[in-house]
């Protein structure tokens, strides 16, 4: 797979404006959990309906797989430019809904929209960068780590100050980004007819331990960004509070995925699996007993740790289908994170019957068997000199 870029300053600010655009796509698609408690207020829901109003959210996402197959064989860029405007309209529409119906169609919407996005943007990326693969994914996937990590925040100063009804504020941005970003991603090149087709025998196992793997992950994550707000908000915690700890667990995780990109680009993936789970598991326990200012520097610890992998998945993900990268980066993204977040929903009754922290004890189990999991993951290879593919 092969297209003319330009090499250069040219790829390099085509791959900022991918990064912004993923930073307004992603923070436009998971702003919800810093409303969250003030949405199951002001809608009288259950805290038993978080894990299934946050699933609503994310399990379009496994529509991912399918989009990277669309995409690998017409190519171009639209599902890229649609899914920004999806998720940004999506994201408005939030501050109107009053029945959860209507929540949860919209949410879906998003899901959709936020599965559009990502494999052919995620083809692209690689297609753009040369030697430093690894750094290139790392410096696209932070864009989507802030705007996760911020967005939350903003949205709970927009409820908290001004009104649940005027978060059509944060899509603002992604309308002037929408017709640059058509200049920005990549046209990718249409999938031949007779092209080897995906040896799925060969591939079956691989591929079921790599997005085993990235759901057990996606489970942690999505633990942490729904639970820990309900939970500070039980305490007798602030709206915007709550919020500031996906914050910190976004944004401070930017230093893992870089890393993690510098990492894939020199030494074995494998160890970097293997240890990350490992700590992303004692972090999170140790989160659950600990207080006061710990809690902030054990989530940003555990940020680190886990974001640190992010890169390295999906690198190995375009390494067992080097044909079918947008269609790799969907499972490994996509239907992982779907795994992940119907098993949100069978956490919301354990939070209603154990309390709000039960939910990341198990997230932490979850963090062991990945780690466990990761022995047997392939292993990425830094491309060589004169190899750019």
């Amino acid at each position: 797979m092969a297209e003319t870029i330009e090499s250069g300053v040219g790829a390099e600010r085509r791959l900022l404006g991918l990064s912004w655009s993923h930073f307004l796509n992603d923070g436009a698609a998971t702003f919800l959990p810093g409303i969250l408690p003030a949405l199951l207020i002001q809608m009288q829901l259950s805290v038993s309906l978080a894990g299934t109003i946050m699933a609503a959210l994310l399990v379009g996402q496994g529509l991912q797989p399918l989009v990277g197959l669309l995409g690998d064989r017409f190519g171009g860029r639209t599902f890229v430019v649609l899914g920004l405007l999806g998720s940004s309209v999506g994201g408005a529409l939030i501050g109107f809904v009053d029945t959860m119906p209507w929540l949860i169609a919209v949410l879906v919407l998003i899901g959709i929209s936020n599965a559009l996005f990502h494999p052919q943007a995620l083809a692209g990326v690689r297609l753009l960068s040369h030697q430093r693969q690894g750094s290139a994914m790392s410096f696209f996937l932070v864009g989507g780590e802030i705007g996760r990590g911020v967005w939350p925040a903003l949205a709970s100063l927009v409820v908290v100050h001004i009104g649940m009804s005027y978060l059509w504020l944060l899509s603002i941005p992604a309308l002037f980004t929408l017709p640059l970003l058509w200049r920005w991603a990549p046209s990718l090149p249409a999938r031949q007819a007779d092209t080897t087709p995906i040896a799925w025998r060969r591939h079956a196992g691989p591929l079921s331990r790599l997005v085993l793997f990235c759901a057990l992950r996606a489970l942690i994550i999505f633990s942490v960004i729904t639970f820990v707000p309900v939970l500070w908000s039980q305490a007798g915690g602030g709206l915007t509070a709550g919020a500031s700890f996906i914050t910190v667990l976004m944004v401070v995780g930017v230093i893992g995925n870089l890393g993690g990109g510098r990492l894939a680009d020199s030494q074995p993936t494998r160890p970097i699996l293997i240890g990350s789970m490992l700590v992303s598991s004692v972090l999170l326990l140790a989160f659950v007993v600990l207080h006061g200012l710990w809690l902030w520097l054990v989530l940003a610890a555990l940020g680190i740790a886990l974001f640190s992998t992010l890169p390295l998945t999906m690198l190995i993900a375009q390494d067992v289908l080097p044909e079918n990268r947008s269609f790799g980066s969907g499972l490994a993204l996509g239907l992982a994170n779907a795994m992940g977040a119907l098993a949100i929903i069978a956490l919301g009754p354990v939070a209603e019957h154990f309390g709000a922290a039960a939910p990341l004890w198990l997230a932490a189990v979850g963090g062991l068997i990945a780690a466990v999991l990761a022995f047997w993951l392939p292993a990425h290879r830094a491309p060589t000199l004169g190899n750019t593919s």
